[in-house]
């Protein structure tokens, strides 16, 4: 299609706005299949279109370019992971059980095919949209990064965690719950993950960051 055509992402001067009618789970759904099956530049519109089950007509009345719409797949979906960890948490529980909980959520999204699609076409078009970077932050990372320290207050307080820096202690944790295995996923030496492993990970996780801050 041509550079200039909004569904192929081509530069347009219309509002970037989206309409959420009644087709727009349709959509959604349609497109977040294409685009995981084939990327970002690989999806056409067409493509998206017969997934989808609508017209090209329709299609653009709900998302006026390509961009949009991955960002906004992307976000839905990460958004809809991040709830799901979050609901699962106790507040009220004790720092370890919240910590396993979460690190195993966190994991589980990484490594799963989705998370592993997003996490690389993220990637690959942040330098082109780099509102796209900002969004798939705000809708997973940062959601989880917010609540764990939300949570940290509250052991703190218990007296249960001695965390001086709260928001660098959430990442600390997220990047222990990748350690060895998310590095060989993105260099491909990996594809699949035991539970076993995903275990062993994450109960290391969680025994490290008690280690560090978990009140003596």
């Amino acid at each position: 299609m041509p550079r200039g055509d909004p569904a192929e992402g081509g530069r347009v001067n219309k509002p970037e706005t989206i309409k959420k009618g009644r087709k727009y789970q349709q959509v959604l759904s349609g497109a977040r299949e294409v685009f995981m099956a084939d990327g970002f530049e690989g999806a056409s519109v067409d493509t998206i279109a017969r997934s989808a089950g609508v017209s090209k007509a329709t299609l653009y009345s709900y998302f006026p370019d390509k961009r949009l719409l991955f960002m906004e797949v992307a976000t839905c979906e990460c958004g809809m992971q991040a709830t799901a960890a979050i609901d699962s948490l106790n507040m009220d529980a004790p720092p370890a059980e919240v910590l396993r909980v979460a690190g195993n959520h966190m994991l589980g999204f990484l490594l799963s095919p989705f998370g592993q699609r997003v996490f690389r076409i993220c990637v690959a078009e942040t330098d082109r949209f780099p509102e796209l970077g900002q969004r798939f932050w705000d809708s997973g990372p940062g959601l989880i990064e917010r609540t764990l320290d939300r949570y940290f207050d509250r052991a703190i307080a218990r007296g249960e965690l001695v965390v001086e820096d709260k928001i660098l202690a959430a990442h600390q944790f997220a990047e222990l719950c990748k350690a060895q295995l998310f590095p060989r996923l993105v260099f491909g030496l990996q594809a699949d993950f035991t539970e076993s492993e995903r275990t062993r990970v994450v109960d290391s996780a969680v025994e490290m960051f008690m280690a560090r801050y978990g009140a003596r």
